[in-house]
């Protein structure tokens, strides 16, 4: 999944989850449309008529949770707003990445932004400037069920409370309003909720996991290719006659891309009957792979649903005729949540395959390779303690693919006695995000160093010689013992970049 960058994105119709990386990392302005506006300066005209008419509405004038039969005065309704921030502002441990919290602060504009929260525009617009202009709320990361906590000190920075980053900088939140030329806000009705209820934080942080995540899966596409290549594997277990009468798509669509990536390889060719049949993780590659993929396609029409979703609680229904505030949960974070849970699966099933192969190209009883991948074993180990590392991230990476969303432990007094967790579901696909492109970096750099041990007549295929001449720049053959670690990081940057997509799609054109 590559972009074509765009400098500014406008809220108001439905936006991609291209659209929502182009804000959240890499800084597209945003704005709002007329549309937008509108809708939201409506909806916000309607809390304060049937404030005016006496209606009860949960959130706007009562309190919340097991709290929501006491009833709040006018008069204290800005008060409420404010103690909401306050008291919700609990999630403790480290601050949440700036990439996490962008992509909270873009749910929340595009959550509220649909017109049926009753929050005032200027409220939004602060958000707008805060991306815009690289301010960052201070947000801890640890003790959310599925929304509250973080966004509540997220939303805390609006009316001047608690912390937030200015270049890099932390410092009260006043300073940093100042300094970024704002100034703080008072919250009107429902405000204070609004602000921290939806499904905001799974879905942002969510998306950034499962944007990395599509694209880990081509990469591994790629490098598995790449292992098969180099391994002398058999390309007669990618033949389309195979895929036909087994019709999942994303299986079929995997096999093409090996064959693609291969079409004109040397290698491939001379030993394509070199073995009746190869390994499963050589062989299975389109069916891990495949099924995998399959997984983060519908994570990712889901999260389109949810990135363009109101999921507020209450909602205010706008109708002349059915108005009213609707009180339900919108806010639970199911959907999500399982989709994460499904990801970190999907991912871990490409890692664990991804580290097969690798051993079997370090290994020298497995390979016609020299053990570790160096020639001068014993003085040197070459290769041997990546794997090590494909090990130890392997089993954090099954340790985080437990799922999240089977727990519920009931909070506010048994009000919500079932609880979604869709957050920590959504935390987790993220570290495991980060730890597969690892494992992958760690197959490719053994793939790149078994290169310098084919006969020397046996020309790799043009996409996987753009690959391996792109790595040169920056990787040098390794004959003795040298520090891996800088390498590591420069292979994993590659993949993560989405630029080793771009190596071989400039050569064989776009990637299934």
């Amino acid at each position: 999944m590559l972009m074509n960058h765009t400098k500014k994105v406008t809220l108001g119709n439905t936006i991609t989850l291209e659209e929502f990386i182009e804000v959240v990392r890499f800084g597209a302005y945003v704005e709002f449309s007329e549309d937008y506006c509108k809708r939201v300066e409506k909806s916000q005209q309607l809390v304060g008529k049937w404030i005016e008419e006496g209606r009860v509405m949960y959130g706007v004038n009562t309190g919340f949770g097991a709290l929501s039969k006491e009833i709040i005065s006018s008069e204290e309704t800005a008060q409420l707003q404010k103690n909401i921030l306050l008291s919700h502002a609990t999630s403790v441990g480290e601050p949440l990445a700036e990439e996490d919290v962008r992509a909270t602060m873009l749910m929340i504009l595009q959550n509220l932004g649909q017109g049926y929260s009753g929050v005032q525009l200027e409220t939004l617009e602060m958000y707008r400037q805060f991306l815009n202009l690289g301010l960052i709320p201070w947000a801890p990361g640890e003790g959310s069920v599925g929304y509250l906590s973080p966004e509540a000190h997220m939303a805390l920075v609006l009316i001047g409370e608690g912390k937030a980053y200015i270049n890099g900088q932390l410092m009260p939140a006043r300073k940093a309003l100042e300094k970024a030329g704002l100034a703080p806000i008072v919250l009107s009705a429902k405000e204070g909720l609004a602000l921290i209820s939806g499904t905001t934080t799974p879905t942002g942080i969510g998306a950034l996991a499962l944007f990395d995540m599509l694209k880990a899966a081509t990469a591994a596409d790629i490098i598995g290719a790449m292992t098969v290549e180099v391994l002398k594997g058999t390309t007669h277990a990618f033949d389309d006659r195979l895929m036909s009468v087994r019709p999942h798509q994303e299986q079929r669509d995997t096999a093409s891309n090996v064959r693609r990536i291969l079409d004109d390889s040397m290698i491939a060719k001379k030993f394509i009957n070199y073995r009746l049949q190869d390994a499963l993780s050589l062989r299975a590659i389109p069916q891990l792979h495949g099924a995998a993929k399959k997984t983060l396609k519908d994570a990712l029409k889901t999260f389109e649903v949810e990135i363009n979703a109101c999921t507020d609680n209450p909602i205010l229904w706008p109708d002349e005729e059915n108005a009213g505030a609707l009180s339900g949960c919108n806010c639970d974070s199911s959907y999500v949540g399982i989709e994460l849970d499904s990801m970190c699966i999907a991912a871990t099933a490409i890692g664990k395959m991804s580290e097969r192969r690798n051993n079997r190209l370090i290994n020298g009883q497995l390979s016609e390779y020299p053990s570790f991948l160096i020639q001068k074993g014993g003085i040197n180990s070459g290769l041997m303690i990546p794997q090590y590392t494909q090990a130890g991230l392997l089993n954090e990476m099954k340790i985080l693919s437990h799922p999240a969303t089977v727990d519920a432990i009931p909070t506010s007094a048994d009000q919500e006695d079932y609880v979604a967790m869709g957050y920590n579901a959504a935390k987790k696909a993220r570290e495991i995000a980060k730890k597969l492109e690892y494992v992958l970096a760690i197959e490719l750099l053994s793939v790149y160093s078994a290169h310098q041990f084919i006969e020397s007549d046996l020309l790799p295929g043009s996409a996987s010689s753009a690959v391996l001449n792109f790595i040169s720049q920056f990787v040098p053959n390794m004959e003795d013992d040298m520090y891996l670690h800088p390498h590591i990081e420069a292979l994993k940057e590659f993949i993560h970049s989405g630029e080793i997509i771009k190596c071989i799609e400039n050569v064989i054109g776009k990637l299934q």
